[in-house]
């Protein structure tokens, strides 16, 4: 019985590009429907306001907080899963999957905490306008309070997307951004009998979509998945299987909380201009999702099967999974730069509510749409890279790159130029800061290249 889900297992059989494809497209798809549901979620919030844009965007920080613990998590039980099922260890993948869905409980009761109790602190840290304060606690202790099904939702489809079942996933999240998008206007404008919730309503249709994929990836799991048993009965702790999974996850859970810190920092430094920036900055953010989720998605689908190849000593299906991710990845953020480059004007006016503050989003907007996407034609090598060591149990690496680039030049570059040039030249902290990352990249994956992937002894390969 344990033999059977290895034997089976697609991932060391498929042709490497048609496995890459089969595995990757269904996660683009449904993180391409989360873009899209970003971006109408944020326009829905702009034709209230601009403080409540301002108060969404403002948000962030915090979200990717939650969405780092979440991926984190889910980046180590898919990379430990991927791996025990490549070295055929049935008990390991089950341990990986349980322990897992373990870890996502605690990490949601911590948030649910600190949702009731900071998020109105958090804006007042932030900036003194009330309608923002007001907003922004409203919509962020419900994010965080009914955070359950995020982290459910986030754990269960890195399950299925570990054992191959990638087409599950899509539908899981697919479902509840659908369902998010639908729910939007009616809780935020009172559509029917519902009462007129304005941004309060954005965060209840947030956390219902979430619980909805939720339910639906318990479902696939359960129903449809025999490569892992999903089994709690006298269930405890493994602590060499929590070690295994934070090993991987921790790192990158650190690497996305930066994003966090970064935003955080970043939104100061253009607070110091206007609020007008930081709704800028918000909208960059939401617009550059559907290009960022895609590649997101395609190394979502890279993770599993480097390291199941890894655990079964297959270095040249490694080796040629890497070479076309980072080809598509790059082909997709240079389309994402042309648009920027040739759009960016009717990007922004989808989130012009007020028509005295669409000047003013345009003309800072413009240019900086214009300047942070040069750095997709360099960041598209850094997302592959990242999530190639993180596969082959190297997160730290990862880490390491992300503080170089987030922390160590993008923000002290940043505040420099707005020191001493403008809030226009501090756009250009983001291409700067990605040339230092992708070097490092570059140098991280050919010692992890040499020292890995080249001493797997080579196997007859189907």
């Amino acid at each position: 019985m344990a033999e059977h889900p290895a034997a089976e297992n697609k991932m060391g059989v498929m042709p490497v590009n048609t496995l890459l494809l089969n595995m990757a497209i269904p996660i683009m798809i449904s993180m391409l429907v989360q873009a899209f549901y970003n971006v109408v979620d944020s326009y829905f919030v702009s034709q209230l306001n601009e403080d409540a844009l301002n108060a969404v965007s403002l948000a962030f920080p915090v979200q990717n907080l939650m969405i780092a613990v979440s991926v984190g998590t889910g980046v180590g039980i898919n990379a430990l899963l991927s791996r025990s099922l490549g070295e055929k260890n049935q008990d390991n993948a089950n341990r990986a999957a349980v322990n897992g869905i373990f870890l996502a409980a605690l990490s949601c009761l911590a948030f649910v905490a600190l949702g009731l109790t900071c998020s109105r602190l958090f804006y007042e840290v932030q900036t003194d306008v009330e309608p923002i304060i007001h907003y922004g606690g409203d919509y962020l202790t419900i994010c965080c309070a009914l955070s359950m099904g995020l982290f459910g939702a986030v754990t269960l489809e890195r399950i299925l997307q570990a054992t191959g079942r990638t087409f599950q996933s899509m539908i899981s999240q697919a479902a509840g951004a659908v369902v998010n998008i639908i729910l939007d206007p009616i809780l935020i404008f009172g559509l029917g009998p519902l009462p007129r919730m304005e941004v309060a309503g954005a965060a209840l249709a947030t956390v219902i979509g979430q619980t909805v994929s939720c339910g639906i990836s318990v479902f696939f799991n359960v129903a449809q998945n025999p490569d892992v048993s999903l089994s709690f009965r006298g269930f405890r702790p493994h602590w060499p299987t929590i070690r295994g999974i934070y090993s991987v996850g921790l790192p990158g859970i650190v690497m996305q909380s930066i994003g966090s810190v970064m935003v955080f920092g970043m939104n100061q430094i253009l607070l110091s201009f206007t609020k007008t920036a930081t709704a800028v900055f918000g909208v960059y953010f939401k617009l550059q999702s559907f290009f960022f989720m895609p590649v997101f998605g395609l190394c979502n689908g890279m993770v599993p099967i480097v390291a199941y190849n890894y655990g079964a000593r297959k270095p040249s299906r490694i080796i040629r999974t890497i070479r076309l991710s980072v080809l598509y990845a790059v082909v997709m953020l240079t389309v994402g730069f042309l648009v920027f480059q040739f759009f960016p004007g009717p990007l922004l006016s989808i989130f012009q509510a007020e028509e005295d503050a669409a000047g003013d989003l345009l003309s800072i907007g413009i240019p900086a749409l214009r300047i942070i996407s040069i750095s997709w034609l360099l960041a598209s090598f850094g997302i592959v890279a990242s999530s190639v060591f993180q596969a082959l149990n190297h997160g730290l690496i990862s880490l390491a790159a992300s503080v170089v680039r987030q922390l160590a030049v993008l923000l002290p570059v940043a505040l420099l130029l707005s020191r001493t040039l403008g809030l226009e030249a501090v756009w250009w902290a983001f291409p700067i800061a990605e040339l230092f990352s992708a070097a490092l990249c570059a140098v991280f994956l050919r010692r992890v290249y040499r020292r890995d992937i080249l001493p797997l002894a080579p196997r007859p390969e189907a």
